[in-house]
């Protein structure tokens, strides 16, 4: 076994997850990343804790969705795992990225209305989303199996109190915000309200790689356009170049020069899946290199993020309202050349650099 896949797993046990004895958890990963799992069973049964393992299949997936004809109803039998476990580790990838390519998004939407409260029971435990290095991403990435291996080892490993220190002074702006505005080019200018909201610092905890600080907009704050110029691969197809108008915090129009049939399956899955639930700021300057994997590409350090759909309740203060949708998708502006960042009129970000570094 490559050590790399071990000191991986001891990553997410020790710092992702502090799994203890005793603990339920819940293992699902691709099939190409049986030894990522080989690794977390030793080290949970070193821990005394009791996994399973569930094959993270999308070709399975894709087949099921294919397949079903009638409306989508809520899994019992899943919800009850999710409710009864404890932690929970999760990788994507496999052989293909497109793998539900031709699932039609309507189907994607009713199926995950239908299990929005099988992701809520697990978004109550602990959990960590990671990846292992598989083929499928390594060729969306551009890159040799290798080369990919060594990005995500070193993306994944890094001094992450180091880094949480780093991320703490953007932390700092944030907690005492009212508005942010984000400007970048000719076709990005967009403000909302933080008001009253929670600034969340990854550091590797949930996510791992971690890399940036997030909090919710107030729901219906969120007035401007958006380009979001970075693609973005959903349900096994790229979405380019999405252009977002808010008005009052609700999506009033939109497009994309690619695949916006599947951009329009997102904002039709439910009527909150049109609003913000999430605004993101990278900061991990390990993570230099698009890879068409939002768990990455969302991390760089001179980018934002916005995700429509369901907002963290961790990030959203007493006063306002939380989000609550099927959805939550990220979708990525690149903020390195003509772009700003502003709260409450001060830039704190230009072309990319924080002003604190």
């Amino acid at each position: 076994m490559d050590p790399r896949i071990r000191e991986h797993a001891q990553t997410v046990v020790d710092h992702s997850l502090d799994l203890s004895a005793g603990d339920d958890l819940v293992i699902r990963l691709p099939a190409e990343a049986e030894e990522f799992a080989v690794a977390l069973h030793e080290i949970a049964g070193d821990r005394g804790a009791n996994p399973i393992y569930l094959n993270n299949s999308s070709r399975a997936r894709r087949a099921y969705l294919r397949a079903r004809e009638d409306d989508f109803e809520t899994p019992d039998h899943h919800l009850a795992l999710n409710e009864a476990a404890d932690a929970f580790v999760i990788s994507r990838g496999g052989h293909n990225a497109t793998e539900q390519s031709d699932v039609p998004p309507d189907t994607t939407a009713g199926f995950n209305r239908a299990n929005k409260p099988v992701q809520e029971a697990r978004l109550e435990a602990d959990w960590c989303l990671t990846q292992f290095p598989t083929t499928d991403r390594a060729q969306l990435a551009g890159m040799s199996t290798e080369a990919y291996e060594n990005f995500v080892y070193d993306a994944v490993s890094l001094d992450w109190d180091e880094q949480r220190e780093f991320q703490s002074q953007m932390v700092e702006i944030l907690d005492d915000a009212r508005e942010v505005r984000i400007r970048s080019g000719d076709e990005t200018d967009v403000t909302m309200s933080v008001a009253g909201n929670e600034t969340i610092n990854d550091y590797g905890r949930a996510n791992l790689p971690g890399g940036e600080v997030f909090t919710a907009p107030v729901r219906d704050s969120v007035n401007g356009t958006v380009h979001f110029d970075l693609p973005l691969y959903r349900q096994g197809r790229e979405i380019e170049h999405a252009r977002v108008r808010f008005e009052d915090g609700r999506v009033v129009s939109f497009s994309a020069e690619r695949n916006e049939d599947v951009l329009a399956g997102v904002f039709d899955t439910d009527e909150n899946a049109r609003y913000l639930g999430e605004l993101g700021i990278g900061m991990n300057r390990a993570i230099d290199q698009f890879t068409y994997n939002m768990l990455f590409d969302e991390k760089m350090g001179d980018t934002v993020h916005m995700a429509v759909g369901s907002a963290y309740p961790a990030t959203v203060g007493e006063e306002n309202v939380v989000n609550e949708s099927a959805e939550h998708v990220d979708m990525i502006v690149d903020m390195s050349d003509d772009s700003v960042i502003e709260v409450d009129g001060d830039v704190v970000q230009r072309d990319g650099e924080f002003v604190f570094e």
